[in-house]
Parts: structure tokens; C-alpha cells; sequence
């Protein structure tokens, strides 16, 4: 795999750091994105062992995407892997209290920068010799079931899995799989919240336990390791005693 090439967004902590370390161990190539260039130029240093590009961008921004694929194909010519990751979720209200830019950003983010991305892979990789490749989206649990007052972010993973169904179908001639992985409660940053206690559907709040991010990027090059012709559909990891199997 020494010449293959991955490109994760919101690379540059959390789920994103672990995938680009776990597919740097493998033997790809990466191309970094993520808002800010400091987190980025930290994942590239841990990820030494292969070569890294860092290019800060805002997924939502249809030229800043633009560029991040141009500047991609000057660097590596081509593209395996795309690794839909960045997201970002909103304040916790009620719909009637959630403001439309808060609504507005959160789509733009984590939907039309996974649509963005998608196209701009989708192109190369039906176009490149050999042709094919493998896009990955981060669904998270919540695009099987929401938490309480997380209309936003709950809706967008939801179409989410609709991206990821598409392009899987969309992708058949060319060589191209979707492959979607829902995670639950990743010892993040973002997830520190888990330990101290968040709102449950019976609307108490519990705290919940959480799972070492680094099995996220051990599951992302659990699939990217497989040839074209097999594909994990569907992949959810999660911390095993959080309470999303059963009743809320």
C-alpha cells in the first residue's frame, strides 16, 4: 500500500488524528484537512513514518474544497481513500429555541462537506488508472438514533447513511465503495461530556462510559485493507455498555 493515498477531513484531533495514524502504520500516504493548520501539522508529526500534506480548509466552502482537490492531484496524482470526518454538532435546545445559523452551520459542515468532498474524490477516482477507491463516511450512532435536543446534528447523520447509499450504488461501475461507520462515545474531547453526565431520553442525566478513540482508526484501516471487490457496508463501534441498545 506504500502508494496509496488517503485523505481524512477534521484530521486534526480525535477520530481524524486516530484514522491517520492507524492508515499512516498501513503504509498510505496522507492528506490532512481540518480548519486549523497547528492540529494538522501535530497529526503529520505523529504520523512520520509516511509522508504528509497539510491543507487547513473549510469543508462547507465549495472553493476551499476546490483547491483542497487541486492541490491534492499536484502533490499525489491520484486519490484511494476519502475519509468523510470532519462534523460539529450545535447548542442542546429544542427545535423551536435552535437558531438557523446554529442549524445552517451544522449542515454545511457535517452534510455539504461530505457531499463536496464525495464529489471531488468520486471524479478522480473514476477517472484515475487504476481506477476505483474507497470513501468512508463517519455516520456516528446518531444516525440510527437521535439524543435528546440534537435535531441537527441528529438529521444530518441520518443523511448521512442517504450519502452513503448512493454513492455505494452510484460508485458500482467505476470501482468505487461507500462504506459508512457509526461510533459511540470515542474517548474524544468532544466526548468528555460522557463522563460527567448527559441528558437521557427518560431525562434524567447519567454519566456513560466511553472506548479508546484509537480502536476508531483501527476499524477505518480494518476496511481500507480490503481489496475493491469487498466492502464493509456498514461498521458501528462502540463503547459496549453505552446505552443505545435498548430501551430510553
Amino acid at each position: 500500500m506504500t502508494d496509496r493515498v488517503a485523505l481524512i477531513t477534521g484530521a486534526g484531533t480525535g477520530i481524524g488524528r486516530s484514522a491517520a495514524i492507524s492508515l499512516a502504520k498501513i503504509g498510505y500516504k496522507l492528506v490532512l484537512v481540518g480548519r486549523r493548520p497547528e492540529p494538522l501539522h501535530e497529526t503529520a508529526s505523529i504520523c512520520k513514518n509516511t509522508e504528509s500534506l497539510c491543507i487547513p480548509t473549510d469543508v462547507g466552502d465549495p472553493d476551499q474544497v476546490a483547491n483542497l482537490f487541486e492541490q491534492l492531484m499536484k502533490h499525489f496524482s491520484r486519490l484511494d481513500l476519502l475519509f468523510n470526518n470532519a462534523g460539529i454538532g450545535t447548542p442542546s435546545v429544542g427545535i423551536d429555541e435552535l437558531e438557523f445559523d446554529d442549524w445552517e452551520n451544522c449542515v454545511k459542515v457535517n452534510l455539504t462537506g461530505a457531499f463536496l468532498c464525495s464529489k471531488h474524490a468520486f471524479g478522480i477516482m473514476k477517472s484515475q488508472t487504476p481506477m476505483g477507491g474507497r470513501i468512508i463516511n463517519n455516520g456516528s450512532v446518531s444516525a440510527h438514533a437521535p439524543r435528546p435536543k440534537t435535531v441537527a446534528y441528529t438529521a444530518t447523520k441520518h443523511a448521512i447513511t442517504g450519502l452513503t447509499r448512493s454513492l455505494s450504488l452510484d460508485g458500482r461501475e467505476f470501482d468505487i465503495c461507500c462504506s459508512q461507520i457509526d461510533i459511540g462515545n470515542a474517548d474524544t474531547d468532544m466526548a468528555a461530556k460522557f463522563k460527567v453526565g448527559v441528558p437521557q431520553a427518560s431525562g434524567l442525566i447519567s454519566t456513560e462510559p466511553v472506548f479508546d478513540v484509537e480502536h476508531c482508526g483501527d476499524a477505518i484501516a480494518f476496511i481500507a485493507q480490503f481489496p475493491l471487490q469487498t466492502n464493509i457496508q456498514f461498521l458501528t463501534i462502540m463503547a459496549t455498555k453505552m446505552p443505545f441498545i435498548g430501551r430510553g
